[in-house]
């Protein structure tokens, strides 16, 4: 059962794992530019964590664009980008709301914010890949 479910979604779950490549590497980014925000811009917790969604989003639609979903028609460049922020702007309700969920009600998550990140990640992940299958990388 489990080899005929591997071999009938094997493209997808290919394309999962390389989404997720690019979300491990996303994800480092997005803690480097939350601390940032924090240690350096002086942002809250909270604002940190919104302020580095246009960069790692960007930077993700770049590497899905030429990594995960590089044999998809290329189509319009600015179109394709903006479809993709308009569907992380959607798992972002996932991905920061869980974040700004448990950094304002666990301590723990507030001392250490990379747990937030990881726990708002995987709330996230889900949504993004499906919705950038079927609607950005068309």
């Amino acid at each position: 059962m489990i080899n005929k479910l591997i071999t009938t979604h094997r493209e997808t779950l290919i394309q999962f794992l390389k989404f997720g490549t690019i979300g491990v590497i996303g994800f480092v980014f997005d803690t480097a530019l939350v601390y940032f925000g924090v240690d350096v811009l002086g942002f809250s917790h909270t604002g940190a964590g919104f302020f580095s969604f246009p960069f790692v989003a960007t930077f993700t639609w770049v590497g899905n664009r030429l990594f995960t979903f590089a044999n998809a028609p290329r189509g319009n460049r600015r179109k394709q980008w903006m479809r993709f922020l308009m569907v992380c702007g959607i798992g972002l309700v996932f991905n920061r709301g869980t974040y700004a969920l448990l950094v304002n009600l666990v301590p723990l998550v507030y001392e250490h914010l990379f747990l937030g990140l990881i726990a708002g990640t995987a709330a996230g992940m889900f949504f993004n890949f499906f919705a950038s299958k079927k609607l950005v990388f068309r």
